[in-house]
């Protein structure tokens, strides 16, 4: 099915949902992730354009700046109308949107930019959809698991590429610029986010931010990347061990964490299917973790498991693998699966991997 097929099913989704007449998407001087979700444009900065949305098809009000872009990219489903002036702008606004019931983005658009547009357009009435969109791409279609897929193995491929780069004295900076070259290499667009590198100690900081720490014999290694392609986007953590020294406790104890995230990890994939409760999974591993040696490493996993990916790396959705969920799991949605220990001044272990929710299991992408 082509990217025009995809598009009229969200449409139909969105407005058989929302009860509303239209939406209208605008950017700011960053892209709505929305706007991508109904375009699929790969290209182009669209800063402060405005996609309508209707039941049978959209609306691009694009200026001269993109007008090729938008043209060369449109779906068959899209019209690209010029709006180059406000004038032309507010025009196409009230013809399009007067007296309608019309939905936006509350959590995106500014409330100057909304109050400009009940001004131009003069909407019936506005309402928030962002509940809509989240509970639309929540559940992701063959279209965007492809393309997650595709992402997963640009990542794990850079992933099984790096550690030939693992050398002492190396900076997790360093590191982390090396791990996003081997991804843009291997065809990524860019990274999903900034690359997460942590030698030794700041292992046990989940979201440490890479620094000019060298790389020592005898040290943990972490890494969480992603790579972005094609809009969609992976996440995935690895954790490696550079050079143990014989006997070391350091290595013993980064074995014994492995091996206690690794089963939390898989007994957590096993509870992650549809009709499940979406904290199920969460509880699962803790209770791994929290039993294990005796209790040795009880209250160190300090974060949810999982979170929804797609267009963002945390994907726009009400739902994630967390003990205060309350949704249940449905078949083809996406959640990273990352367990972690951390014991803080001496290290840590996560391990992460992106699954796709199915009827009876579900399976690593």
């Amino acid at each position: 099915m082509e990217i025009d097929g995809y598009i009229k099913r969200r449409l139909k989704s969105l407005f058989s949902d929302s009860g509303l007449d239209a939406v209208l998407i605008m950017n700011t001087a960053t892209k709505d992730s929305n706007f991508t979700y109904m375009t699929d444009f790969s290209s182009g900065v669209f800063e402060d354009t405005i996609l309508l949305l209707f039941p049978d098809g959209e609306k691009l009000l694009v200026n001269k700046l993109e007008r090729e872009i938008a043209l060369e990219s449109a779906p068959k489903v899209m019209e690209v109308v010029s709006a180059d002036t406000s004038e032309e702008l507010a025009s196409h606004l009230k013809k399009d949107l007067k007296g309608l019931n019309v939905g936006f983005n509350a959590k995106f658009l500014p409330y100057s930019y909304y109050a400009a547009i009940r001004k131009l357009a003069k909407p019936k009435r506005m309402v928030d959809v962002g509940k809509f969109f989240s509970k639309l791409r929540t559940v992701k279609d063959e279209y965007e698991i492809s393309r997650i897929r595709k992402a997963n193995s640009i990542a794990k491929r850079a992933f099984s590429e790096i550690p030939t780069y693992f050398s002492a004295g190396i900076t997790e900076r360093q590191l982390a610029a090396k791990f996003d070259s081997l991804m843009l290499d291997a065809g990524a667009t860019s990274p999903s986010f900034d690359t997460i590198i942590c030698f030794g100690k700041n292992s046990a900081l989940p979201h440490h931010s890479p620094d000019n720490s060298k790389l020592r014999e005898n040290s943990i290694i972490l890494i969480d990347a992603g790579a972005k392609w094609a809009n969609y986007c992976s996440d995935l953590t690895k954790s490696f061990f550079f050079k143990p020294q014989k006997a070391s406790p350091t290595y013993a104890g980064f074995e014994e964490m492995y091996s206690v995230v690794e089963e939390a990890q898989a007994e957590a994939l096993a509870a992650i299917k549809a009709g499940a409760a979406a904290s199920s999974p969460h509880i699962t591993a803790e209770n791994v973790i929290d039993k294990a040696y005796g209790g040795k490493y009880a209250g160190k996993f300090i974060h949810a498991l999982g979170h929804s990916i797609g267009i963002e790396v945390h994907d726009e959705s009400m739902i994630s693998l967390s003990p205060r969920s309350k949704e249940i799991l449905s078949k083809g949605m996406v959640f990273s699966d990352e367990p972690g220990i951390y014991v803080v001044g001496k290290g840590g272990v996560r391990l992460e991997e992106d699954v796709l929710v199915g009827s009876g299991s579900s399976s690593i992408l």
